[in-house]
């Protein structure tokens, strides 16, 4: 298998001239390489890949990331080059999500491990401190121990000199201006929340119209700070096509990215429709 390779000015050119004939662009998540090339098929720009990808494809919710119960940046190497790679034609790029607040790892050469594995991209979500509460003890603990989204906003900005896309991802107006003045990240996503639905899909009651306008807000503020930045929105209560529909006629973003929506939670219909269909058979009456 030769896993196919691009460049960031090959990336840039693409994804600016879809922007500028007014077509949405689409990241979406993938834990297998059946995904994968599911997503890429269908017409994602790009495919991301992180340990809670991984692991939903287990069953579990995406926040299961944050218990230490692997290894995340060498989980999304071997996911990565494993099983996404390979399955994929190269019509889509690969988004590595990866936790540089690893204290294990020297940002700079795991940087390069994965461009030398064909991975041109990175974010900064996989996991990131910012699914922490702010005022929790717990976040104020890690702080102390040197996890912090500086250490995100660095290696983004660090990704960037080394030649990758960027796609740095924020879960409040604060952070968001911290990553956008200190990353110039190629493409800002602004984290609206755990995605709502399905079997471990959380539900903070938060409508898809609040949804839009929080997310206008950190759009607005990044084209003051970082011009030119591409724009996509993820989660809450952005569930469904129509409620992603509704987020891109109601704010001025450029795009969305897709986790749970066309991942774990497709799957589970898809997957227990047909499997309840085998399991009503019945032997025919002699």
């Amino acid at each position: 298998m030769i896993v196919p390779r691009t460049t960031r000015s090959e990336i840039l050119k693409k994804l600016k001239a879809k922007v500028a004939a007014r077509k949405p662009l689409l990241i979406s998540s993938a834990g297998s390489g059946l995904v994968a090339s599911l997503l890429e098929k269908a017409g994602a720009d790009c495919v991301n890949t992180f340990s809670g990808a991984r692991l939903r494809a287990n069953g579990m919710g995406t926040m299961s990331m944050m218990w230490p119960i692997l290894d995340s940046n060498q989980q999304v190497y071997d996911n990565t080059t494993q099983d996404v790679l390979p399955a994929m034609k190269g019509d889509a790029f690969v988004c590595a999500c990866i936790n540089a607040n690893d204290p294990l790892r020297d940002m700079r050469s795991y940087l390069q491990s994965l461009l030398d594995a064909g991975i041109p991209s990175v974010s900064n979500i996989g996991p990131s401190v910012s699914y922490v509460d702010k005022e929790s003890n717990l976040y104020q603990v890690l702080r102390k121990s040197g996890i912090t989204f500086e250490n995100e906003v660095e290696m983004l900005a660090l990704a960037k000199e080394m030649g990758m896309v960027t796609i740095g991802l924020a879960f409040d107006l604060d952070d968001a201006r911290q990553l956008l003045e200190g990353a110039k990240p190629d493409i800002f996503c602004f984290h609206a929340g755990t995605t709502k639905g399905g079997l471990v899909g959380f539900d903070s009651g938060e409508t898809i119209a609040e949804t839009a306008k929080r997310s206008e807000e950190a759009y607005q503020m990044a084209r003051d700070i970082h011009p030119g930045v591409l724009l996509v929105g993820h989660g809450a209560a952005m569930e469904t096509p129509e409620d992603a529909a509704y987020m891109l006629a109601n704010t001025s973003g450029h795009g969305i990215w897709t986790g749970s929506s066309t991942e774990r939670l497709p799957i589970e219909k898809a997957v227990f429709a047909a499997a309840s269909e085998f399991a009503k058979l019945e032997f025919p009456d002699e």
